[in-house]
């Protein structure tokens, strides 16, 4: 799970060294697929309570609100391998695939496992460190920056919350549609109860007594940033107002989920001018992954 914002968001690129050479960040794919070094941006999942949270395989870990609002999120089953819930959504995938915001890589591994070519994004280097010490293929960068293979991608993962990403979904949405190649498939996992609603929220590890309080007060806080919580009849509004068609909706263990076809409209400039010289060709990841 991971956050990321547009790039008119507040936070600032990460110096290069962080992010490493652009051959290395482009290893993954053939050159029809270069994109150049993106300005990855330093984001509060790059922060000391998540980093620690992926290190350890566990929390407690929240996003919490001012008004003390706390969500909890599921680290330990991050850290996991993949559940049955996680293959109800990973075997409906098509062509290779992109896991927006991968965390700790756990779907990023499984998908290799069943023969997808599979990337993982996420702007915490914790996360790509250790998807990439589960063997999988991933990336520092936002899901907002230039990526590899945009415009051909054969299906797009937001699972784990991460339709809140930037806090915005309908913007979420319209740049997962030029990532996503013709009749492309998005995966979303959804809220599991009826609610649309935009926040900003903290992480908070919950301890030395921050979890619950109504104002900052340790270093292990973060800067508040926008998130949102979409349930399945909302995501479902936005997509129609977006011209996506839903492919499918089923629940796993608890959890809820949504599948939509990418819609038929013309890609913006950036898009189409970095897909025109092969725009019927898959990306090609490499296994030349860096260590």
């Amino acid at each position: 799970m991971s956050t990321t914002v547009p790039s008119s968001g507040l936070a600032a690129p990460a110096p290069a060294d962080r992010v490493g050479t652009p051959d290395a960040q482009e290893a993954f794919v053939d050159g029809a697929d270069a994109v150049g070094a993106a300005p990855v941006r330093t984001a509060p999942w790059g922060a000391d309570p998540y980093a620690n949270a992926l290190r350890t395989g566990r929390g407690p870990l929240f996003l919490r609100r001012s008004d003390g609002w706390l969500l909890p999120l599921d680290v330990e089953r991050w850290c996991s391998d993949a559940g049955s819930a996680d293959l109800s959504a990973l075997h409906r995938c098509e062509g290779p695939v992109l896991d927006i915001g991968c965390g700790p890589g756990r779907l990023v591994a499984e998908l290799a496992s069943l023969g997808h070519r599979a990337l993982g994004i996420d702007v915490s280097e914790a996360a790509v460190a250790r998807t990439r010490g589960l063997g999988g293929a991933a990336l520092l960068r936002s899901v907002f920056d230039p990526l590899p293979g945009e415009g051909r991608w054969g299906t797009l993962l937001l699972l784990d919350g991460n339709i809140g990403i930037g806090g915005d979904p309908a913007a979420l949405l319209d740049r997962a549609a030029d990532l996503l190649g013709a009749d492309g498939l998005l995966i979303a996992e959804t809220a599991p109860v009826d609610v649309d609603e935009r926040v900003r929220v903290r992480l908070d590890d919950g301890r030395d007594g921050t979890a619950g309080r109504t104002a900052p007060a340790s270093a292990c806080d973060t800067e508040p940033f926008p998130w949102a919580r979409i349930g399945t009849p909302a995501l479902l509004r936005h997509a129609r107002a977006g011209g996506w068609r839903t492919a499918g909706q089923w629940g796993a263990e608890g959890r809820t989920f949504v599948s939509l076809r990418r819609p038929v409209r013309e890609r913006s400039a950036r898009t189409s001018s970095q897909s025109a010289e092969s725009a019927n060709s898959a990306p090609m990841i490499s296994s030349q992954l860096p260590k």
